[in-house]
């Protein structure tokens, strides 16, 4: 596992096993300044109507949003679960998962240090590359009961990254804001209980759900959405 510590310029260098995590916005590519700005003022019923459960229930997990420079500019990166996953598998889906006791407090900075040492874990991503620079709203995930905290990151020093356990990631892979954004990669994907959401057809992938919803979300407040075609529909396999 990497461990780092904080910079001489006071950007974060990151550490999952337990030194202090926080969030910077010091340096930041200009381009990032719209989801920054978005990052500060988002409601969470902007993003959604599933919310945590106000009795606390739900178990505290968290999910890495990283931003890094491409070829074709700004990217995501995003990893597919392995088909032998009991959820979500197969699924296209930002590097996350539960808390764990040793990532410390799910209400201050241990969604932070859980992003970024699932990212780790499930990626290969090195995280003292990563400066964390803002987190949305928590949001809920019925189906699992998982009350999730979307942790936005900025890959200031992209390393390798890839397939850690084919029992549990398939790929891993970064998608180009322009593909996101582009309107003939974005459908509706319509599930065979009858619920529909937005989705992206990107990198050989459908991209739909949760994570889908995140991106369309950070794509409208963020100002980089473009108009696109909201009744083609592309429907989900029923075992989704």
């Amino acid at each position: 596992m990497t461990h780092a510590s904080n910079t001489h310029d006071g950007r974060l260098e990151s550490d999952t096993q337990g030194a202090p995590v926080a969030l910077s916005k010091d340096g930041l590519p200009d381009w990032l300044d719209p989801v920054v700005r978005a990052a500060e003022s988002v409601e969470p019923l902007q993003l959604s109507r599933f919310l945590p459960p106000s009795d606390g229930a739900g178990r505290q997990s968290a999910v890495l949003i990283l931003f890094g420079a491409g070829e074709r500019g700004p990217e995501l990166l995003l990893m597919e679960r392995a088909t032998s996953l009991r959820s979500h598998a197969g699924q296209p889906s930002f590097p996350g998962g539960a808390l764990d006791p040793e990532d410390g407090d799910p209400q201050t900075d241990g969604p932070l240090r859980a992003a970024l040492r699932e990212a780790e874990e499930e990626t290969g991503l090195d995280p003292s590359g990563v400066q964390l620079f803002g987190v949305l709203p928590k949001l809920y995930i019925p189906v699992s009961s998982f009350v999730v905290t979307p942790v936005l990151g900025w890959w200031r020093r992209p390393t390798p990254v890839g397939v850690v356990d084919p029992n549990e990631t398939a790929r891993v892979f970064t998608v180009p804001v322009a593909d996101l954004t582009d309107p003939a990669n974005r459908v509706t994907a319509v599930h065979p209980r009858g619920h529909q959401g937005p989705a992206f057809l990107v990198e050989s992938a459908l991209v739909w759900g949760f994570t889908a919803g995140i991106i369309d979300r950070i794509l409208h407040y963020a100002g980089w959405e473009l108009p696109w075609d909201r009744d083609k529909q592309v429907p989900l396999d029923w075992r989704a």
